[in-house]
């Protein structure tokens, strides 16, 4: 599953293809990608791409319309889906493709491996909405130690288990949190409540 390096390289990608571009169309061959209802997909053609960001794991792209008013396709690519970019008016002819976004330089698919459907879209208008999106864990990028540590221990978990809670931090999943395992020697079962300050100040 795509985690927090993984969605910022993403959207370092998307920034240079598509801000400030004009959705020209969506096309969705999965009936099982569309995760809500109103705004419908369609609504948001026409508009001009205006802010693209991560909320946990997934890739939120945000079409203008005032700040109360804009509409955020919020992809979750789940284990298997990835996007890719492609040449105007692409097809979306294969098993893995779910769908595609149309601008005027190029054409985002979204495929997803397996027969399995797990990569969900959702869209919703204005902040509020694209606020409930969020699990409200820490930006580890935007802590400090102290308040690293404090997330860390409010409450006694496994190290491994605290790490990949997006209530606690976000966009760490099992790959990346075991990426800093490592690199802090840390073990995966330690109790965060008996951690030292050494301890948590290494894996910060």
């Amino acid at each position: 599953m795509p985690e927090l390096p993984d969605i910022a390289i993403y959207i370092e990608a998307l920034d240079a293809r598509i801000s400030g571009a004009p959705l020209q169309g969506v096309r969705l061959k999965s009936p099982f990608l569309l995760r809500t209802v109103r705004p419908k997909p369609q609504d948001a053609v026409g508009r001009t791409v205006t802010g693209l960001r991560r909320i946990g794991k997934r890739i939120a792209i945000g079409f203008g319309g005032g700040f109360d008013n804009d509409i955020w396709f919020v992809l979750h690519l789940m284990i298997a889906g990835r996007l890719h970019w492609k040449a105007p008016g692409a097809a979306i002819a294969s098993k893995s493709d779910l769908a595609a976004f149309d601008f005027p330089d190029g054409t985002l698919t979204l495929t997803e491996a397996g027969s399995k459907r797990r990569a969900a879209l959702h869209v919703v208008e204005g902040a509020a909405a694209l606020g409930d999106l969020d699990p409200g864990g820490t930006e580890i990028f935007d802590t400090d130690p102290q308040g690293f540590r404090a997330a860390l221990t409010a409450r006694n978990h496994t190290l491994k288990r605290a790490l990949t809670d997006p209530h606690i931090f976000s966009g760490i999943g099992n790959a990346y949190s075991d990426e800093i395992l490592h690199r802090a020697r840390l073990s995966p079962i330690l109790q965060t409540q008996k951690m030292t300050e050494a301890e948590t100040g290494r894996l910060f």
